[in-house]
Parts: C-alpha cells; sequence; structure tokens
C-alpha cells in the first residue's frame, strides 16, 4: 500500500471510529470538514505565500564550501540567494540588481571585501544596501575599518550558520524600522538636528553623511540626550541584539559618530566604565 492509501485509510478509520462519525465521510476520502469553496480558497491562499518574494541576499564568498553552507541555511529560512565568488563580478552583480542585503567576506580575488564595501558606499545607487562581514578570527583591525567604512554588522569565523542567519535578519528588522520612522519629530541639540522622515542629520545646516547605523545611533542618543546610554542598551536599541555580544562595534560607531559632528563633537560624552550620553 503506498504512502497516500496509507494516510486516506488512517483517515477513514479515524472517522468511522469518531462517535457520531457520518458514514458518508467514508465515501469521499480526502474531501475533509470542508466545502469546496474553502478548499478552493486554502489552495489559493497557499498558492499565494508561495508566490511572494523572497528578500535576495547576495552572499560575496570564494570559498565553496562556506558558500554552500550560507546559501543551505539563508534559503530555508526563506531568503532568496545569489553567490558571487570575486570581488569584481560581485560589483557589477550587486550594481545591476541589487539585493536587500549583502553578506561579504573579506579576502577575495579580483577586489578584497574592504574595497569592495568602499566602491559601494561611495555610489548613492548601492550606499543604503545593508551589509555584513565575515572576518577571519582575531583580525580585528579589519572589523573596525569594514565598521568605519559603513558595514552594519560583522560575524567571526569561524561562524554558526544560524548566527549569521540571525544577524541578518535582525539587520534587515532595523532597516523595516526605518522605513516606518515616517511619523517621528524632528529632534535636535545644540546646532544637531536630525529629521527621520527626511533621514537627514546636519550640523549648522550642513548635511551629515552618515551610514544608516549612524543615523540610528544619533537618532537614540537625541532622543534621550542627557541620560547615559550603556554599551549593552545601544547594542540592544540599535543594533538588535539582546545582550553585549561585541561593545567594540558600539565604541567603534561612536568615534565615527564624533568625528562627522564635527564642532557639536564634544557633546557627545564618554562616561567611563558605563557608556556614552549626549549632553542638551
Amino acid at each position: 500500500m503506498n504512502a497516500k492509501k496509507r494516510v486516506a485509510s488512517s483517515a477513514q478509520i479515524s472517522v468511522q471510529s469518531a462517535p457520531g462519525a457520518r458514514p458518508a465521510a467514508l465515501a469521499a476520502p480526502g474531501s475533509g470538514d470542508f466545502p469546496q469553496s474553502s478548499q478552493q480558497a486554502l489552495r489559493n491562499a497557499r498558492a499565494s505565500v508561495s508566490a511572494m518574494p523572497r528578500p535576495r541576499i547576495c552572499v560575496v564568498e570564494d570559498e565553496p564550501d562556506i558558500a554552500e553552507v550560507l546559501e543551505f541555511n539563508l534559503e530555508r529560512a526563506g531568503f532568496a540567494v545569489e553567490v558571487a565568488r570575486r570581488g569584481d563580478t560581485a560589483l557589477e552583480a550587486i550594481r545591476r540588481r541589487p539585493p536587500a542585503l549583502i553578506v561579504l567576506d573579506l579576502m577575495l580575488p579580483g577586489i578584497d571585501g574592504l574595497e569592495l564595501t568602499r566602491l559601494l558606499k561611495r555610489d548613492p545607487a548601492t550606499a543604503r544596501i545593508p551589509l555584513v562581514m565575515l572576518t577571519a578570527k582575531g583580525e580585528e583591525v579589519d572589523r573596525i575599518v569594514g565598521l568605519e567604512l559603513g558595514a552594519d554588522d560583522y560575524v567571526p569565523k569561524p561562524f554558526s550558520p544560524r548566527e549569521v542567519v540571525l544577524r541578518i535578519q535582525s539587520v534587515l528588522r532595523r532597516r523595516g524600522g526605518d522605513a516606518g520612522a515616517a511619523a517621528d519629530p524632528v529632534v535636535g541639540a545644540g546646532t544637531i538636528r536630525l529629521d527621520p522622515e527626511a533621514h537627514r542629520a546636519e550640523v549648522r545646516g550642513e548635511e551629515l553623511p552618515l551610514t544608516a547605523t549612524e543615523f540610528r545611533l544619533l537618532k537614540v542618543l537625541l532622543e534621550r540626550q542627557g541620560r547615559v546610554q550603556t554599551r549593552a542598551r545601544l547594542l540592544a536599541d540599535v543594533w538588535g541584539y539582546s545582550e553585549d555580544v561585541d561593545s567594540r562595534t558600539v565604541d567603534t560607531h561612536v568615534r565615527r559618530l564624533r568625528r562627522k559632528l564635527g564642532p557639536e563633537s564634544e557633546r557627545l560624552e564618554t562616561v567611563i566604565g558605563v557608556g556614552y550620553r549626549l549632553r542638551p
């Protein structure tokens, strides 16, 4: 007996043994308790869900085993995946068809990961694409440079595929939250002004060239000006982490934000051993 017949037989047995079951139900196995119109609606709903576009991730990784593991786990998590093995071909593919997010290894043939990041962030068409870097364990300099260039996050190798998926989902959720911030009021301190609706920040009337993460960080600090924000709190509210994954991520972004604030940089104060505070 094949699997389909066994399922049908089991369904008939369960219906027959149920108290008050109608014999007519046995005569039409597979029809269930739903009328034909309900079954058609269910089929249509399933087809609609399966046809929904999936966020597309571009994985730039030259090691086939790592690329395959990432592709498998991301597709299982509901993403469409495009893999590029070289930095130069990845740049062409991303410019031709920008993805929802880029997962980028640093050691690449053609163009290395840091140079690829520079090129992407200089181009207005690709500058706002979120980017998660894969770095070799212990390569702190590369991580810091990557974050300063505008990467949203990094994952050191060797990594857990599940962690990569969770970090990607966290970055995309944050970007989704940015899109929903249209109703937020303009906030400021001194000559700093931040307009969430226009996604614009300025000092003394001059627009600041902030990355998406720097913009979120400044927004949180402005909204809570005068109050100390711990690194763990900032990691949770700006990066979406539930615990202190790496406080140097916060320090690096604060240092870069200070430089961009220019004459207002002294407002962003370090509270030693605790975190940061923006002075009103």
